[in-house]
C-alpha cells in the first residue's frame, strides 16, 4: 500500500509562487509515474502535471506550461509542483498520485493512489 502526503499549499496573491511537497511511503517509489492534479470547487478534478519514474518525460496540462514544474527525488521519496506566477483560477485542492507503471500517465483513471490533497488559494 502506497500512503501520499502533499503538503506546501496555502493562500498567495495573484502572481506569486508556491512549491508543493508530495511525501511517498510504503512502495518502491522510483517505480511509479507520479502525478499532480487538481479539482476546484464545482468542476471535475483535473490533469496538472505527471512525471516519469526518471524524471526525464514530462507532461504539463496546457495552462501550466511556462508556469508549473513537476519534478522528483527518487532519494527522497517526495515529488514537487513549482508554481508560479499563479493566477485565481489556479484556486483548487492539489492532489498527488502515483501511478503503478514507470510511464508518465496523464489520465485520472491510470493512478492508483491519491494523498488527500491541499488547497491552494490564489487571491486577485
Amino acid at each position: 500500500q502506497v500512503q501520499l502526503v502533499e503538503s506546501g499549499g496555502g493562500l498567495v496573491q495573484a502572481g506569486g509562487s508556491l512549491r508543493l511537497s508530495c511525501a511517498a511511503s510504503g512502495g518502491t517509489f522510483s517505480s511509479y509515474g507520479m502525478g499532480w492534479f487538481r479539482q476546484a470547487p464545482g468542476k471535475e478534478r483535473e490533469f496538472v502535471a505527471g512525471v516519469n519514474w526518471s524524471g526525464g518525460n514530462i507532461y504539463y496540462f496546457d495552462d501550466g506550461k511556462g508556469r508549473f514544474t513537476i519534478s522528483r527525488d527518487n532519494a527522497k521519496n517526495t515529488v514537487y509542483l513549482q508554481m508560479n506566477s499563479l493566477k485565481p483560477e489556479d484556486t483548487a485542492v492539489y492532489y498527488c498520485a502515483a501511478a503503478l507503471t514507470r510511464l508518465t500517465m496523464i489520465l485520472e483513471k491510470q493512478y492508483d493512489y491519491w494523498g488527500r490533497g491541499t488547497q491552494v488559494t490564489v487571491s486577485s
